[in-house]
């Protein structure tokens, strides 16, 4: 592994412990998600800027791409929740949940799927993760008073 690859790599298992991080406070501690879910999103701006070092370091577009995912998701998410406050979750809006969940899980599999081409154990955690934050996530929705 070089030190593109190594980047995108700490970039990836960031972003799944930021997404635990957050959706264990959801489900045990709302008011702290509620006031800290912004940092979820502007995450994306350092990612998007390791992205940018592997793209300019030549690499391919399947190791670069998750960080160009990241912002656009985070522009979009923090949009909706923050800047229009528009509640979408509960009942779904589908004109804002179909693109939002779509680039949600395209930035997930876009950090997961490349590991499997530069480890196998490292997919294999990132998988782990992957599937621990989808739990909390699933567990942490419908709460009463739950905005959005």
């Amino acid at each position: 592994m070089d030190g593109p690859e190594i980047l995108f790599i700490a970039t990836g298992f960031l972003f799944q412990i930021v997404l635990i991080v957050h959706f264990a406070f959801r489900k045990w501690r709302f008011d702290v998600a509620a006031r800290y879910g912004p940092i979820v999103y502007a995450l994306s701006i350092p990612a998007c800027a390791v992205s940018i070092l592997i793209l300019l370091a030549g690499k391919p577009w399947w190791l670069w791409l998750s960080g160009f995912l990241y912002l656009i998701w985070g522009a979009f998410g923090y949009t909706v929740e923050y800047v229009r406050g528009i509640r979408w979750r509960n009942p779904p809006r589908w004109p804002i949940l179909g693109p939002y969940l779509t680039l949600y899980l395209a930035t997930i599999m876009f950090y997961g799927w490349p590991l499997a081409r530069i480890s196998r154990p490292l997919w294999y955690a990132y998988t782990v993760l992957f599937v621990i934050s989808t739990a909390l996530n699933f567990a942490s929705h419908g709460r009463p008073g739950e905005s959005g």
